[in-house]
């Protein structure tokens, strides 16, 4: 399926000079969002995956259905103030600002072994922050999937010696 066809293009949003990629679109139409998600899960089976990490929100959208699929957990990476139990947490840089990042101590387990997910890879700094936060729970980052990539943004540089699967590059 030409997954791109599914992605709607938004210029100057949502600051003058950005091209927004809107995944929304592939959402909304069944077809395509469970055909996204299938690929990510066939790619996933083969890496005999423990449980799945996603920031949020948007990694929420692609990470829940993955595990589902898999048959394994989800633990959500949250900004600052959003979990309700003890967290560990991690200063990033996002494309536009600086955030923090934090995942509640006990969802990952020594040993497991994790897949990112996130819908876009563009800097690279959300998914950086989400590694180490895993790591620093003894979880080990098996790979990372991502609906799109933004190649000129050189996120893939913040993510060497990870595995990174994309189904689109823009």
């Amino acid at each position: 399926m030409d997954f791109k066809q599914y992605i709607t293009i938004v210029p100057n949003w949502p600051n003058s000079g950005i091209i927004f990629k809107d995944i929304t679109t592939l959402m909304g139409n069944g077809e395509a969002y469970k055909a996204a998600t299938d690929e990510i899960v066939k790619y996933a089976k083969k890496k005999k995956i423990d449980i799945i990490v996603g920031p949020e929100a948007r990694g929420f959208i692609i990470g829940c259905p993955v595990a589902y699929a898999l048959g394994v957990g989800f633990a959500p990476v949250r900004k600052e103030g959003k979990l309700p139990r003890e967290v560990i947490k991690v200063d990033y840089s996002l494309e536009y600002s600086k955030d923090v990042l934090t995942m509640h101590k006990d969802a990952i387990k020594p040993g497991q072994r994790v897949l990112i997910t996130d819908d876009l890879l563009a800097t690279g700094g959300t998914i950086e922050a989400t590694i180490k936060l895993v790591e620093q729970l003894g979880g080990i980052v098996v790979s990372t999937a991502f609906l799109i990539e933004l190649s000129d943004l050189n996120g893939r540089e913040k993510l060497e010696g990870y595995d990174v699967f994309t189904l689109m590059k823009y």
